[in-house]
Formats: structure tokens, sequence, C-alpha cells
């Protein structure tokens, strides 16, 4: 009897990213081209438009940086990811500026009552290829504290 290798298996190279805004979903498209297990870490500080909105309104983390994530890493057809991506147009005024996406995500999050629990059932659904949660699960707010003992927010810069 030959002694026989096993199969060689190739493993996939683990890679943890942690960002946010439009560079973040550009470099997990790369990863998952790249075959790689990507876990990414999402911020949850972003406080402008669709995101910004519904933090305030629904009390939850900014679910945008998210969705753009969830989408570069999603196996879905491209009608679905098109129609999670949707933003309501000027005119249609409660919803206006809103993507789909992020209304889903605070809606799932406030049905499961977590964000994990959420992220968890939208990447199933989704057909995500790699995990995407966010940095905290409360949203968070910029700030520097200077040398001199003063403190500044980020919404304060604008």
């Amino acid at each position: 009897m030959i002694n026989q290798k096993p199969p060689i298996t190739k493993r996939r190279p683990k890679v943890t990213v942690i960002g946010g805004g439009t560079g973040l979903p550009i470099l997990l498209e790369g990863l998952k081209a790249a075959n790689c297990e990507v876990t990414a870490i999402v911020t949850v500080a972003d406080d402008g438009g669709s995101s910004g909105s519904l933090r305030n309104a629904v009390n939850t983390i900014p679910p945008g940086d998210i969705r753009n994530c969830l989408i570069a890493l999603s196996d879905m057809k491209d009608i679905y990811k098109d129609i999670f991506q949707y933003r309501f147009g000027d005119e249609d005024k409660e919803f206006s500026g809103h993507a789909i996406g992020n209304l889903i995500i605070a809606a799932i999050a406030e049905m499961r009552g977590d964000v994990f629990s959420a992220l968890r059932l939208l990447s199933y659904m989704m057909e995500v290829d790699g995990k995407v949660l966010p940095a905290c699960e409360e949203p968070l707010i910029l700030q520097g504290h200077f040398a001199d003992g003063t403190m500044i927010e980020a919404k304060q810069l604008l």
C-alpha cells in the first residue's frame, strides 16, 4: 500500500478591516475577488444624510456604511442589490434621500432587538461572503480633545 498524502486544501486568507465611508466597500470588493475570508468592522459615527436622519429618528447606529459593506460582500443577484441601494428622490417628502437598505437595516434591528441579530439575518438573506460588524452598538460622536483642555465634536467642524 502506497502512503498517499491527503489532498491539499487551499485555505482562504483571513483579513479583518476597520473603517467606513466610500473606500471600505471598494476594498472589500477587492478582497472578495481575491477569495479572502473577510471581516469588516464598520464605523458608526456618520451623522449626515439618510444615516444621520435614521440615527436620530429611531435611535440606531447609522446604517449607510454597513449597507454598502453588505452589498460589497453580497453574492445576491444585481437586481436585489439595486433595490437595496435604491435612494428615494427629493419629491418623496419624508423618504427623500433615504436608501431602502438603510430603512431595512433599521427595521430589522428594531424587530430583532439588536443590530447584531439584524446583520446576521441580513447576511444570510443577502448571501454575504464574510462578516460585517458595527464597531459599536451605539452611534458614536467623534470628538477631538486638545492639550489645552478644550474639546470639539465633529458636527462643530461643519
